[in-house]
């Protein structure tokens, strides 16, 4: 497989700058989409422009406007919605529609794998997408900022030691976040460990000391 078979689209919808995103492999056209919710209809048209077919969906976790698209992409295709199986029991109508997972997983979508890793802190399952040099991050990082942490199932301790291990990823691993909550729409594991003021915490005291701020 080349890199330039590596397909990877980021695009914003809803009325809350959510990102979903679209991952796959242009030489098999398969590809999945990424936190279905506001406008799959059109998600799915962009992907079709694209000569790509979504096979499956995967969410980093289970709030309304990262899943509300859900039953929609499903009854459209014949996969399922990975998320990670803490966050599963959530969504509570929806069992038939998801595929549980665990962090460490890996899914092929051609000849692209991605590997699942749980990064609880904003709920329970939160989960990223570690693809090809590229974090899929949802609400657990930000540029500049990180998830909050005071909703249900949300805890800023699990936050601390999160984001913690994404910076033990490379530096240069792109990231992308699930909202469009700042002045660039993707940044580096490096960056954000220079200039996230999250990042400069020095301990699990400092950081809980800091207000989360979405």
């Amino acid at each position: 497989m080349t890199a330039s078979s590596f397909y990877l689209k980021q695009i914003e919808a809803g009325p809350m700058e959510n990102f979903v995103y679209l991952i796959g492999d242009t030489e098999t056209r398969e590809c999945v989409m990424v936190d279905p919710a506001w406008e799959v209809d059109r998600i799915l048209k962009i992907a079709e422009a694209d000569g790509m077919k979504v096979t499956a969906g995967l969410a980093t976790h289970y709030h309304a406007d990262h899943t509300n698209g859900i039953p929609d992409l499903v009854s459209r295709i014949k996969g399922k919605v990975h998320i990670h199986k803490a966050d599963a029991a959530y969504l509570k109508n929806l069992k038939s529609e998801l595929e549980p997972v665990d962090s460490g997983q890996k899914l092929k979508v051609g000849n692209v794998e991605i590997v699942f890793l749980h990064t609880p802190g904003h709920t329970p399952g939160s989960q990223c997408f570690l693809v090809r040099g590229q974090l899929v991050s949802g609400d657990t990082l930000f540029i500049n900022a990180c998830g909050r942490c005071d909703l249900p199932g949300g805890n800023a301790e699990e936050m601390y030691h999160s984001l913690q291990s994404l910076a033990k990823l490379d530096d240069q691993v792109v990231l992308l976040p699930g909202h469009n909550y700042a002045e660039k729409t993707v940044s580096t594991i490096g960056d954000e460990k220079r200039e996230n003021p999250y990042y400069q915490a020095h301990s699990l005291a400092d950081f809980l000391g800091h207000r989360m701020g979405f």
